[in-house]
């Protein structure tokens, strides 16, 4: 069974790094997918754009391996594949240079009355050069639109460099910054959680939630993506986009409807709220050899092939909202490499009861909390407290209240993509960032960033499969609180 689709009217799209890894397990794959719901009209069109020089057959059988390897068997008949391998076609052109672009220009030239959307599955810095040349081939035209990637810059300053460089061919309202985190179903039952159910938005502010923790962790190490990640780190690469999105969708004030500037209006209030940070309030972290997923792992140096490093692959945070709503109601933020397991929710711990009724030998009485899980099973999970049942008098014990999205809908649970790249279709702008959101952000981020390179402290290390350094457990227990870690 699969979830219900609404059509999309015809649209090509045209993926720029399309040898590359993004476009080989998530594009593909995603488009592929919802060619086999039944979403794609049969005109809809796929171009992948490179500087490779490959034949149509040869990047054919590059998106056929792609389906096949990260697409169930079940969910991929022969005849469903081969329809849409029809749609694939290759173009090799040079991003950096004007080679090849005539004959892109040619080859989209009969559908200039269709949506077109340029997707550039690649690094930061060509994004200015692709638009530009979108531009100067006239393929910028007013059905255009341009998705691009994070990271949008390094810091502020080149996050509004790339912006001014994309602005100079494409409006506002034609670029979509995409952050597949908020694609995930689970978040955006976030936005129903808080506004469709009087039970929880009436509590929703610092009278009844005593502090909330965002935690997203790998289990995996920097692997082949250590050279990139050595120029970036933990706080670049998932808090300044992905966890503060996160924290965006918890923290914002109902919007007056569900439309995207509305929608994104809220979530820049939030961003512009923050607490500039201070010293005790962040710890960074860096992986030693350890172990993981069963056996012997290596450290983060030993992966990267250098001697030392400042970068950071775990980051904790306490982060605080400065407005009526938030006062006083600590945001935990955490994410890492090489940590305990791979999870990514959202925990909102609900103030204790003023007044336990209860004797001692009934047991502690614990707050309550909604868990909002993304992954790697998404869903919702309330803990309550109950009566132990039997006879021995009065004991009370956490339980769960849990709604697991497969087991409740039995639906297949479409990646990200899949619906946020047919957004771009739609013209939908509610799930990706706007052009102030990510510059606010890169404000807040900048100065943690100066302090760091100003520090002569390194990273605090940490054993790979644990929870990260101890001074992370130190930053929350301080405040009398503790880490979720699954417990209830």
């Amino acid at each position: 069974m699969t979830s219900r689709v609404i059509p999309v009217e015809p649209f090509v799209l045209v993926v720029f790094g399309a040898t590359g890894d993004l476009s080989r397990r998530k594009l593909i794959p995603a488009m592929f997918q919802r060619d086999a719901d039944g979403q794609l009209p049969d005109a809809a069109e796929i171009f992948g754009v490179s500087r490779g020089q490959l034949s149509d057959d040869e990047f054919v059988a590059q998106a056929k391996a792609a389906v096949e390897e990260h697409v169930p068997v079940s969910e991929r008949p022969a005849e469903i594949v081969e329809r849409f391998l029809k749609r694939i076609h290759y173009i090799a052109a040079d991003a950096t240079g004007d080679e090849g672009w005539a004959e892109l220009a040619t080859a989209l030239q009969p559908y200039q009355d269709r949506v077109i959307v340029f997707y550039l599955a690649t690094g930061p810095a060509l994004f200015g050069p692709i638009c530009e040349r979108l531009g100067r081939f006239n393929l910028a035209g007013e059905n255009a639109r341009v998705v691009v990637e994070k990271p949008v810059g390094k810091d502020g300053e080149s996050a509004h460099a790339v912006n001014q460089a994309i602005a100079q061919v494409f409006p506002e309202d034609r670029v979509y910054r995409i952050d597949h985190y908020l694609g995930k179903e689970t978040v955006q039952n976030l936005m129903a959680l808080r506004f469709a159910n009087g039970l929880f938005e009436p509590l929703w502010n610092a009278a009844h939630i005593d502090h909330v923790q965002i935690t997203v962790a790998e289990s995996l190490g920097v692997e082949g993506r250590a050279g990139y990640y050595d120029t970036a780190g933990a706080l670049r690469d998932m808090v300044q986009n992905h966890i503060l999105q996160l924290l965006c969708l918890v923290a914002m004030e109902p919007p007056a409807h569900l439309a995207a500037d509305a929608v994104r209006d809220e979530k820049l209030k939030v961003l512009r709220a923050l607490k500039p940070m201070e010293s005790q309030d962040w710890v960074r972290g860096q992986y030693r050899a350890g172990a993981s997923a069963g056996g012997p792992v290596p450290g983060y140096l030993e992966e990267l092939g250098q001697p030392s490093s400042q970068t950071e692959t775990f980051v904790a945070l306490k982060a605080e909202i400065e407005n009526w709503r938030w006062a006083g109601v600590p945001f935990y933020l955490r994410t890492g490499k090489r940590l305990a397991e791979r999870v990514s929710e959202i925990v909102i711990t609900f103030r204790p009861v003023p007044h336990s009724v209860f004797g001692k030998g009934a047991g502690p009485v614990m707050a309550n909390r909604l868990v909002i899980r993304l992954q790697p099973d998404e869903g919702v999970k309330l803990w309550l407290m109950i009566k132990d049942p039997g006879p021995g008098g009065m004991r009370l014990r956490p339980v769960s209240l849990d709604m697991s999205f497969a087991s409740t809908f039995n639906v297949r649970n479409p990646d990200a993509y899949e619906r946020l790249v047919l957004d771009v279709v739609r013209g939908n702008q509610t799930l990706f960032m706007r052009r102030d959101e990510v510059e606010a952000a890169w404000a807040w981020v900048d100065p943690i960033l100066e302090a760091w390179s100003n520090a002569p402290d390194a990273p605090k290390p940490y054993t790979a499969g644990t929870w990260g350094p101890s001074a992370a457990i130190a930053l929350i227990e301080r405040d009398g609180r503790t880490w979720a870690d699954g417990s209830p």
